[in-house]
C-alpha cells in the first residue's frame, strides 16, 4: 500500500487525488513542514511524499508522473516519447510558471508586517499572463494532453484551486471552464474527505 506524507490543504491532495484516480489503497501520513517526522522522509522537511516499498518520491508532480508510469492500464501518463515530452513540458510550466505567482502572493504576507511587501500587482499581472499562457495551449482540448485526464490536469488543476482560493480573477472563460471541468471529479472529493479524516 502507498503512503502519502505531508501536511493536510497543501500538495498531499495532490498525490491523494491522483491516487484517487487511478483507483489505488494508499494511506496519508499527517507530517507538518518542517518537523522531524518529514525530515525521516525529505531531508527539506517539505512534503509531499510518497512511499512506495523502499522507494521514496518527493514533489507533487514528481510523485504523479512516478504513479501514472507505475499504472500504465489507467492511461494517465504517456504512451509515446513525444508523449512524454509534453506531459513534462505541462508538469514543468505548471509548477514553475502557473503555480509560482500564487504562491508569492500568498508567501508575501506571511513575514512580520514591518517586512512584508506588496506583491499583490506584480502576481496578478504575472499570473495573467500566465492565464493567457494557458488558454492558447489548452485550443479547444478538453484536458492538458487532449482528450484524455492525465497527471498534468492533477497539476494544473490543483493550481486553479489555489488560484482561486487566493481570489485571483482567472480572466479567461475557457480557462475557468477547464478548471472548473477538472475541479468537480469525484475523485477529488475522495481525496479531499480522506484529507479532512486524516488523524
Amino acid at each position: 500500500m502507498y503512503q502519502a506524507v505531508g501536511s493536510p490543504g497543501s500538495r498531499l491532495v495532490r498525490v491523494a487525488w491522483m491516487l484517487e484516480e487511478l483507483g489505488q489503497a494508499y494511506r496519508l501520513v499527517k507530517a507538518a513542514r518542517g518537523s522531524e517526522e518529514m525530515r525521516r522522509y525529505h531531508p527539506s522537511g517539505r512534503g509531499p511524499v510518497l512511499v512506495d516499498g523502499s522507494v521514496l518520491v518527493a514533489d507533487s508532480a514528481a510523485i504523479c508522473a512516478y504513479l501514472a508510469d507505475k499504472h500504465p492500464e489507467r492511461e494517465m501518463g504517456p504512451k509515446t516519447p513525444a508523449e512524454r515530452a509534453h506531459l513534462n513540458a505541462w508538469l514543468f510550466f505548471a509548477q514553475s510558471e502557473l503555480e509560482t505567482p500564487g504562491g508569492r502572493h500568498r508567501h508575501g504576507a506571511m513575514p512580520p508586517e514591518a517586512e512584508r511587501d506588496d506583491v499583490g500587482p506584480w502576481t496578478t499581472t504575472e499570473f495573467n499572463r500566465e492565464i493567457n499562457a494557458l488558454e492558447a495551449r489548452l485550443g479547444e482540448a478538453q484536458y492538458a494532453m487532449g482528450n484524455r485526464f492525465t497527471a498534468a490536469d492533477v497539476i494544473l488543476g490543483h493550481c486553479g484551486q489555489w488560484a482561486r482560493d487566493s481570489r485571483f480573477t482567472i480572466v479567461s472563460n475557457r480557462v475557468n471552464a477547464y478548471f472548473t471541468r477538472i475541479l468537480a471529479r469525484p475523485a477529488l472529493a475522495r481525496a479531499r474527505a480522506r484529507e479532512a479524516a486524516a488523524e
